[in-house]
């Protein structure tokens, strides 16, 4: 197939050049030239020319165009992994508790409550719950560090 070089690239090519390249680049450059025109126009569309109070890309962000690059893969997965062996850790943290402190605590912190609700709702003192929540969180934090998992063991 023969295609015009300036069609493609008319900053470099201000007049015709012909050039035979085979089918497959020729689509390849068409679909390259309709998706920058999709893009020019809906940028026009939803004028994001450029932000003044934003950093560069923020349009591209805006209207959806913006891709992660390779790295930003790499860090996620990263974060994904790290968050994943926190909560085996939590876990297995979590299993050295009494089934009294854990109850407590996960009402305290995965479902909001206050502690007089908690302790309305067991029936006791407001003073049991919040004395029963902070021994479970120091039990907790001591497990991590004796396990030697917190952040300053880590660096």
């Amino acid at each position: 197939m023969i295609i015009n070089l300036r069609k493609y690239y008319y900053p470099l090519y201000k007049t015709d050049v012909l050039v035979e390249v085979p089918d497959e680049v020729a689509e390849a450059l068409l679909l390259l030239h309709r998706e920058n025109n999709n893009r020019e126009k809906k940028i026009w569309y939803h004028k994001a020319y450029f932000s003044l109070d934003c950093e560069d890309g923020i349009e591209n962000a805006a209207i959806g165009w913006a891709q992660p690059s390779p790295e930003d893969y790499m860090v996620q997965a990263e974060e994904e992994a790290a968050h994943e062996l926190l909560l085996e850790h939590l876990q297995e943290a979590l299993a050295t508790l009494t089934p009294t402190q854990a109850r407590r605590l996960h009402m305290r912190y995965m479902l909001g409550m206050k502690y007089r609700e908690i302790a309305a709702a067991e029936g006791v003192g407001t003073s049991h719950v919040s004395q029963s929540v902070r021994a479970a969180v120091k039990k907790l934090r001591n497990y991590f560090k004796k396990q030697k998992w917190t952040r300053e063991d880590n660096y």
